[in-house]
């Protein structure tokens, strides 16, 4: 059995493999769709900022910063529930250290993070890339959260 603190700490290394690939995805979707590899993230920062940080191109501390901040809190949020259910260390009828079990846990944990981003929260709680990148785009750096959550939760049975 896990002790909360451990958890933690391999959710927090987890969701950061998770985060910075996302930020990344977006950051290039950015440079490719709008000429700014910020703009994406400065979109995420409307949910303190509102509407005029979706705006923005320019890289700052203030949106930018913000954005990668809340990106990146999200992805902790989501790397804990998928260790809680899916890492591999919960003892599911012999499944225990079966690779795909993360994988297909992070499909599930990817898949309840779209329809909560875009479904359940109110706009002002949305990531904000929506405003700024394409469907194409989105559905990408969705399945880079897939992919950090599933590497991160690998990388974490090793620590």
């Amino acid at each position: 059995m896990q002790t909360i603190s451990t958890s933690l700490k391999q959710a927090v290394a987890s969701g950061t493999v998770a985060g910075v690939a996302t930020a990344l995805a977006a950051g290039l979707a950015g440079r490719r769709e709008t000429g700014s590899y910020a703009a994406p993230l400065n979109a995420t920062s409307h949910i303190v900022w509102g509407d005029q940080a979706a705006m923005r191109n320019a890289p700052s501390l203030k949106y930018t910063l913000t954005g990668f901040l809340l990106n990146h809190a999200s992805a902790i949020f989501w790397a804990a529930i998928h260790q809680r259910f899916f890492d591999g260390r919960t003892r599911l009828r012999g499944a225990e250290n079966s690779l795909l079990r993360p994988l297909i846990g992070s499909a599930i944990v990817t898949g309840g993070a779209y329809l909560t981003d875009y479904y359940l929260v109110p706009k002002r709680l949305t990531p904000g890339f929506e405003k700024r990148l394409s469907g194409k785009s989105l559905a990408t750096i969705y399945g880079v959260l897939a992919l950090g959550l599933a590497a991160g939760s690998l990388l974490a049975r090793k620590v």
